[in-house]
């Protein structure tokens, strides 16, 4: 039997190459093929909620991650103040440090020598001071972990400090606020 002699319902369409097609509608709107695969069809709604709920998952470790490193902070200032011992820093080099395109100078990070505990390290100063080589300076670590090093000066002035943890309190109560809302939005839907 010929297709194209087929007398077909008012409501069954068939394409240029004469292939069957179930129709209902006029027509007009229906696609005549699907090209290079599957149709996709995308809920705006269910991405918005997935792509809200990444964001959301972001906040809370970017919060995580500021409390931990806050804690962090505040405990390497408490042993330096506690268990620190006073050191002779010799600087044995230093490496320029550009910011922006590379044009500009921002500092410099330097490493210097020292012994501690019969051991001799060779660590990073903190800062971006220039000591060129051979430059001493005092500075005071932990037997334990020399990595731990910081200029006398510097130690003097730091102190353990709950402002370490201002920015991750508000921005906890900003993903506290914003799980509220969505949470009373799906509790709104539902009802």
């Amino acid at each position: 039997m010929d297709l194209h002699s087929q007398t077909l319902p008012d409501d069954h369409l068939v394409d240029k190459e004469g292939t069957d097609r179930a129709g209902g509608g006029d027509g007009v709107d229906d696609p005549i093929m699907t090209l290079r695969g599957a149709g996709v069809a995308t809920d705006v709604h269910r991405v918005g909620r997935t792509v809200g709920g990444l964001c959301l998952v972001a906040l809370a470790g970017v919060v995580i991650v500021l409390f931990v490193a806050g804690f962090e902070k505040n405990a390497q200032i408490t042993r330096l103040h506690q268990q620190g011992v006073p050191v002779v820093v010799t600087s044995t080099g230093c490496t320029g440090l550009l910011g922006g395109s590379g044009s500009n100078s921002v500092g410099y990070a330097c490493r210097g020598s020292f012994t501690v505990g019969g051991h001799r390290d060779d660590e990073a100063i903190p800062g971006n001071t220039l000591y060129p080589p051979g430059t001493t300076l005092r500075a005071v670590t932990v037997p334990d972990d020399p990595a731990l090093l910081t200029p006398t000066r510097q130690a003097a002035g730091e102190h353990p400090s709950g402002t370490v943890f201002v920015v991750p309190a508000v921005l906890l109560l900003l993903l506290t606020a914003l799980v509220g809302v969505v949470l009373r939005r799906r509790h709104l839907r539902r009802a």
